[in-house]
């Protein structure tokens, strides 16, 4: 039986790898690489320096690249967007279906370096769990953790993601435009490509944010969110220019919560 590896690799730092996604990479035979065209390639860069640096001296591997289906852009709406993802993970469904099919020989492990951590707004393990219930190709799967962009995020700006005993909440920004949250002091944020916590100004708020975090392009700004909100939109925009494309998170937390 073929196995397959849904390996987390962390943020973006390869010290951010975890002893347990090393030995997984030690076990590959065939890794899956989605291209997402030229604007994303330190990415794919960046799995192949993994490979290289943590993977045994003369061991054989090989590296597989496909073409990434893009999401179909949509007007806003929830529901388009819902849609759009839905239609986007078939897409990837079939490529991923065709992999292990094509490139994998029975009795060999493959894996999919997932950035981040896999259970956290990704659809990797969704796609590979609906391939394995449908059973056209006979294989197991693994799902190894990761070091998330939140923890990173949080570790990078050296604070706690939760207040004492306070709930915090993971949420996008696509949610966030709905106005920050009931019950809870902290609020994670990602996916948001519109810059929604400015609709939250003047709400006394205190905003860490991060892109490329853990990478040579690592960004960080912090403060109260209506002083530095103009320099995190501008800075976000020159390095979407820069690079063709951005990943962001940011933490809100109410100011004044006793800790």
């Amino acid at each position: 039986m073929k196995k397959i590896l849904i390996v987390g690799i962390g943020a973006g730092d390869p010290d951010y790898l975890t002893v347990q996604a090393i030995a997984a990479l030690n076990r590959t035979d065939v890794f899956f690489v989605m291209d997402k065209g030229p604007a994303k390639d330190k990415l794919i860069a960046l799995r192949k320096l993994i490979c290289e640096r943590f993977i045994e001296p003369g061991r054989a591997y090989r590296i597989v690249e496909a073409a990434s289906p893009e999401r179909r852009r949509d007007d806003g709406e929830t529901r388009d967007y819902e849609a759009a993802v839905d239609d986007l993970n078939r897409d990837k469904q079939r490529v991923f279906e065709q992999l292990i099919g094509e490139a994998l020989p029975d009795g060999q492990c493959g894996a999919f370096l997932v950035w981040g951590d896999p259970a956290l707004y990704d659809s990797t393990i969704r796609i590979v769990e609906t391939l394995a219930a449908q059973g056209r190709h006979a294989f197991d799967y693994e799902v190894i953790p990761g070091i998330s962009s939140v923890q990173a995020l949080a570790a990078r700006h050296r604070v706690p993601l939760n207040f004492i005993g306070r709930a915090v909440e993971i949420t996008t920004g696509r949610r966030l435009a709905a106005g920050f949250p009931e019950n809870v002091d902290s609020v994670v944020v990602m996916l948001d490509a519109h810059n929604t916590y400015r609709q939250l100004a003047g709400q006394d708020l205190d905003i860490y944010w991060g892109a490329y975090v853990g990478t040579p392009d690592e960004i960080l700004v912090a403060g109260r969110l209506d002083d530095v909100m103009d320099e995190i939109e501008r800075v976000r925009a020159e390095a979407r220019r820069k690079h063709g494309w951005i990943m962001d998170t940011y933490l809100l937390r109410r100011r004044g919560v006793k800790d």
